[in-house]
């Protein structure tokens, strides 16, 4: 007879450049993997071999006269599609917790807001390619789009793509991505960004704990 595993959970990590997403996504990987949590830990664009591809074709290198704003977010969904069905469900099935660096926001906020593309056009979008599955905890990473653009030139002077977009896009990428926490149904917690990374993970548990009833040693 097979046994019955639970399912994971899938936490996600929203936020504009510079915010520390990554750097925040990995130590809590780490953490839940301190508790004896199966944890796979993965991003967007990407997370799978094609969405890997369409990652390269979107912010490493794009056309040279650049990506149209709508053939942009289908990109960005071909590759959610292909991360969600060959990475994440897998994983969650298989009883793992998945940590990703990004999901379905950002592309409300990027290409949304930030690319001026029609919101109720990229939510039909949504609910085409991915239909209910959604996060069990989403954190928004938030801090001032100014100051997040400096710490990303500290770490990358040439910066990828989007950073390179100037201050009133990443202005409306922050603004969508707090409207798309404060409509949330699902657990949606925004988390200050700028005090140091170990400060800001501290919160991170916290809210895990609060939402997903993991209870961290130390």
């Amino acid at each position: 007879m097979a046994i019955e595993v639970d399912r994971g959970k899938l936490i996600v990590f929203e936020g504009g450049e510079g915010t520390g997403k990554s750097t925040q996504a990995r130590l809590l990987a780490e953490a839940l993997a301190g508790e004896g949590i199966k944890v796979v830990l993965t991003r967007e664009p990407g997370g799978a071999p094609g969405a890997e591809m369409l990652r390269r074709l979107l912010v490493d290198d794009p056309p040279a006269k650049g990506w149209l704003p709508a053939s942009e977010a289908l990109l960005h969904y071909a590759a959610r599609h292909e991360h969600i069905e060959r990475s994440i469900r897998p994983a969650l099935m298989r009883g793992c917790w998945v940590v990703c660096d990004r999901f379905a926001d950002s592309t409300h906020a990027y290409q949304g807001a930030g690319l001026a593309l029609d919101a109720q056009w990229i939510e039909s979008l949504r609910e085409l390619v991915i239909g209910d599955f959604a996060p069990d905890l989403s954190m928004l990473l938030d801090m001032d789009s100014g100051d997040a653009l400096t710490r990303a030139a500290a770490r990358s002077p040439q910066g990828d793509r989007y950073e390179r977009m100037d201050a009133a896009f990443h202005a409306r990428v922050r603004e969508a991505f707090l409207q798309r926490a404060a409509r949330a149904i699902r657990p949606y917690v925004v988390i200050d960004a700028a005090p140091d990374p170990q400060r800001v993970h501290d919160c991170i548990r916290k809210a895990v704990r609060t939402h997903l009833n993991i209870g961290f040693a130390g």
